[in-house]
C-alpha cells in the first residue's frame, strides 16, 4: 500500500496495527456467531460483521475486486473479497455445515 495510513470514518489519519486490527474483528466475529446461531445465508452474516466492524472504527470494504494476471490474461474480476477490513485484512466468511479440506487455511 502506498499510503501508510488512512482516513478514520471521522476523517483522522489513522493506521491500526494488524495484531490490534484482528484481535477486533475476532472479539466481533463471535456476538453473531452466538446471537444469530446457524442456518443464514453467508451475505447475511457479512452484512451484519461488516456493520459492526464500522461501529467499531474499523474501515470495511465489502466485496472487494482483486484482479488476476496470469500469462499475459488480464480479468479484472478474478473474484471478490468478502471483506477487506482497514486495508489489511481479508476476511473470507463461510456459512457451511461443514468445512472441506479446500476450505482451510
Amino acid at each position: 500500500m502506498a499510503d501508510e495510513k488512512m482516513v478514520s470514518r471521522e476523517g483522522a489519519k489513522t493506521r491500526r496495527d494488524i495484531e490490534e486490527v484482528s484481535a477486533i474483528v475476532v472479539d466481533t466475529a463471535l456476538q453473531p456467531h452466538r446471537d444469530l446461531g446457524p442456518g443464514l445465508l453467508e451475505s447475511v452474516y457479512e452484512a451484519v460483521l461488516a456493520k459492526l466492524l464500522e461501529q467499531r472504527g474499523l474501515v470495511i470494504e465489502r466485496q472487494k475486486s482483486v484482479p488476476v494476471h496470469y500469462q499475459g490474461i488480464d480479468l479484472d474480476e478474478g473474484f471478490r473479497l468478502d471483506l477487506l477490513v482497514d486495508g489489511q485484512l481479508v476476511i473470507e466468511l463461510k456459512s457451511v455445515e461443514t468445512i472441506h479440506p479446500v476450505q482451510r487455511v
